[in-house]
């Protein structure tokens, strides 16, 4: 089975990811039928007694059903969209069983409480949940998906002492005072790689779909500390139908410049469950939601 190319950083990723791998075991697509997508956001597991809303220990529960449910269908991949466990490097064998049960490719972004994990432990994160990198693209049918790393610049996603982190304390001090500290931004050399792919996309007549933890629009204290610049970095290219992203458990929703933003809602905090299947038109999407999450159909800007 051919899967779609994963590109890091502007350079083709080499080998292939362990989430990807799984894929083997998923039925051929159909090149005629729509692209399809499983998408989570905020399953966020910890081994901890329950916190209002936040039931942690059910998080595994709701997310094996839900691959379950994938499982029944015909999906190019499946997303999860940051703040896969709460805290604890433990926390990600936890949720092994449902990564290793999906008969599709996992596509990962990585959420602030990915990084709750010892020191040591940082740099290793991405390549725990099968990522090529902290940040990459891939392509599949006239669509390139961009995975975005929205803790790029932030307080807790670099260890103590490294160049990065003095970084993002000093920009969160001097360009974003006040912004919360469990939020993030995206970085210079991210922009510049953004800003490239999406012109190849556009170049080549390739429809953009953005994966990030973090909302750029509307405002809202749980967006991106940079959104405005990354918002009107992202809506000059025409290319660009759409931002999907998690982090505001509530859910979200808003469109600027013809760019959807959508905010799935959390899986974590409901006694039912929360995720979406994503059907990808050629002038529109529309997303049937399960549990607490809403439906939505969206026409896409040409």
């Amino acid at each position: 089975m051919a899967l779609p190319l994963l590109h890091r950083r502007g350079f083709l990723a080499s080998g292939m990811s362990l989430a990807a791998s799984a894929a083997l075991a998923a039925p051929m697509r159909s090149s005629s039928g729509p692209l399809r997508v499983g998408a989570v956001a905020d399953c966020q597991y910890a081994d901890q007694d329950d916190n209002g809303a936040r039931m942690y220990r059910r998080s595994p529960a709701k997310l094996r059903a839900a691959v379950d449910h994938f499982n029944t269908l015909t999906l190019d991949h499946v997303v999860h969209l940051g703040d896969f466990i709460d805290k604890g490097w433990a926390s990600f064998d936890a949720q092994q069983p449902a990564i290793d049960a999906l008969r599709h490719p996992w596509r990962f972004v990585l959420g602030n409480h990915d990084f709750a994990v010892d020191d040591d432990k940082k740099a290793l994160v991405a390549a725990r949940l099968g990522m090529p990198a902290r940040y990459y693209s891939f392509e599949t049918r006239g669509w390139v998906f961009l995975a975005l790393d929205g803790n790029d610049l932030s307080e807790y996603g670099w260890p103590a002492g490294s160049p990065e982190l003095a970084l993002s304390q000093r920009l969160h001090r001097e360009r974003f005072p006040g912004a919360p500290d469990w939020d993030g931004g995206i970085g210079a050399a991210q922009l510049q790689w953004i800003d490239a792919t999406l012109a190849d996309a556009g170049r080549r007549g390739l429809k953009a779909a953005l994966y990030c933890h973090f909302p750029i629009f509307p405002a809202n204290p749980h967006n991106l500390w940079n959104a405005t610049e990354v918002t009107d970095l992202v809506v000059r290219h025409r290319a660009a139908k759409v931002w999907i992203n998690g982090h505001n458990h509530d859910g979200n929703y808003g469109e600027t410049g013809g760019l959807h933003c959508v905010n799935l809602k959390g899986m974590l905090d409901t006694e039912e469950t929360a995720y979406a299947v994503l059907d990808f038109g050629s002038d529109h999407l529309r997303l049937t939601g399960f549990g607490r999450q809403t439906n939505l159909r969206l026409k896409l800007r040409r």
